[in-house]
C-alpha cells in the first residue's frame, strides 16, 4: 500500500508553495493562516545558528499556533507602527524538492528571496524554507515552516516585521 505522502507530486507541493508566497504577497493572512494545522510552528532561527533548535537558542520568531494568530492578528490591525503602512513583498520560490516522504507526511526544502518595498526602501531577504506538510482533507497542510536566511546578519534590514 502506498503512503498518501508518496501520492503527492513536486507540482502539487509546488503550486501549493506558490499559493502560499500569493497569500502573503497580497497580505490575505488569514487565508494563510488556514494553510496550517491546528498544532504547528512557524519558525526563523538566527542568522549565527541557521540549523539550531527553537528549544535551545533564541530563535528571531519561534511562533506554536497561538503566537502566529496573534501576529498574524496585529499585523492585520492599524496599530503596528513597523508596518503601517503595508510594505509591499514579492517572493519568489525555486528548487523545490521533497524529501522524506512518509505517512501522510512530507518534508519540503525550497529556496526563496522575499522582496519588501517599504517608505522607499527595498530590503531583500534569501535563505531557505523547510517544511513539513500533512496530507489532510484531500490537501497539504502546513505542519511546520522555517524561513532559515542566509543572510550574515539582518543588516541592512535590521528587523523583520514580515511573515517571510
Amino acid at each position: 500500500m502506498t503512503s498518501a505522502a508518496k501520492q503527492i507530486t513536486r507540482q502539487q507541493v509546488e503550486d501549493f508553495l506558490f499559493h502560499e508566497a500569493a497569500l502573503l504577497d497580497e497580505w490575505r493572512l488569514s487565508e494563510w493562516l488556514d494553510l496550517f494545522t491546528k498544532t504547528c510552528g512557524y519558525y526563523v532561527p538566527p542568522t549565527d545558528v541557521p540549523e539550531g533548535d527553537h528549544h535551545t537558542s533564541l530563535f528571531l520568531i519561534a511562533d506554536d499556533r497561538e503566537r502566529l494568530e496573534s501576529r498574524v492578528g496585529q499585523l492585520m490591525g492599524r496599530f503596528v507602527h513597523a508596518e503601517h503602512p503595508r510594505s509591499r513583498t514579492r517572493r519568489l520560490i525555486s528548487n523545490v524538492r521533497i524529501r522524506e516522504p512518509s505517512g501522510d507526511t512530507l518534508r519540503v526544502t525550497s529556496n526563496f528571496i522575499v522582496y519588501r518595498i517599504r517608505l522607499e526602501v527595498t530590503d531583500a531577504y534569501v535563505g531557505r524554507y523547510e517544511h513539513t506538510l500533512v496530507h489532510r482533507d484531500g490537501g497539504l497542510k502546513i505542519r511546520e515552516r522555517r524561513a532559515i536566511l542566509d543572510l550574515d546578519a539582518l543588516r541592512p534590514q535590521g528587523k523583520i516585521s514580515i511573515l517571510l
